[in-house]
């Protein structure tokens, strides 16, 4: 585990999306390397989030910022990791 402040990862996904699989599959294996409270939203559920993302899912949020459409590149994630571990809060 690497920092003391969890990263705050959203993952906007819907049902029968193989993408939306795969990124789920990859921010859980990535909670192993970093501390992260992942939560999961089906935008089926809500209308407006339906209008919002439509068909551009997954969309993953990080620290309520968007970061990645589609799929998530490993590399970027990496990065992005670091990055939101040395900014941490305020």
């Amino acid at each position: 585990m690497r920092g003391s402040e969890a990263i705050q990862v959203t993952l906007y996904t819907r049902q029968d999306c193989p993408l939306c699989v795969k990124a789920a599959k990859f921010l859980h294996s990535a909670e192993r390397s970093w501390r992260l409270v992942l939560a999961s939203i089906d935008i089926g559920t809500d209308p407006l989030l339906q209008e919002k993302y439509g068909d551009c899912v997954p969309v993953v949020m990080v620290n309520g910022k968007l970061r990645f459409r589609g799929q998530i590149n490993p590399v970027l994630w990496r990065r992005l990791m670091r990055k939101e571990l040395k900014l941490g809060p305020g």
